[in-house]
């Protein structure tokens, strides 16, 4: 039974490395964002309640005998902590995060919706400004490496770091060898 948990930046590749750590393992992959957004066209528009993010995410977790979470529980998601055998934290270098979120944003949205004067502009260019703001953010209330750090460093459980931009497999099998499962 595995119990993973990968967290890192907006673009880092928390979700396909959760997704491919799932796979090999043959458990359920869950990611933070569906219990932290409400389902809204077009997403990631408002917040869900954080009673009910966690009650989502615990009947989510106990329907599954083994699964990998992708995303940050940051400010939210400490009741689960208990919960991971290992997190797996990824960190990149800024430039090919953002690189990979404006990709993102127009697969998402379509190329003339997210540049300049297109309906979706002003909301990508935010979310790229805050996604920037990752590596020297001093809020931590909000998803910053700051508050990372401290986070990983008060976790019971093992942790892991990945921070190359290295191929999915390659990161899959770190995981794996960490769980003892490669």
């Amino acid at each position: 039974m595995a119990r993973v948990h990968v967290v890192g930046a907006s673009g880092s590749g928390t979700t396909t490395l959760g997704r491919a750590v799932a796979a090999r393992l043959d458990a359920a992959h869950l990611d933070t964002d569906d219990f932290f957004w409400l389902p809204t066209d077009p997403p990631f528009q408002k917040i869900r309640e954080r009673p009910e993010r966690q009650a989502l995410l615990g009947a989510a977790l106990a329907r599954h005998a083994a699964w990998v979470l992708s995303g940050s529980l940051c400010g939210w998601g400490d009741l689960f902590i208990a919960r991971f055998e290992l997190v797996v934290f990824v960190w990149l270098a800024p430039e090919i995060r953002l690189a990979r979120l404006r990709e993102r944003e127009r697969q998402r949205y379509g190329a003339a919706a997210i540049a300049p004067g297109g309906w979706r502009h002003q909301e990508a260019e935010s979310f790229l400004a805050w996604a920037a703001s990752y590596d020297e953010g001093v809020d931590v209330e909000e998803r910053c490496l700051r508050l990372h750090e401290q986070w990983l460093a008060a976790l019971p459980c093992p942790v892991i770091r990945i921070t190359d931009d290295g191929a999915v497999d390659a990161h899959t099998e770190i995981v794996l060898r960490a769980l003892g499962a490669g």
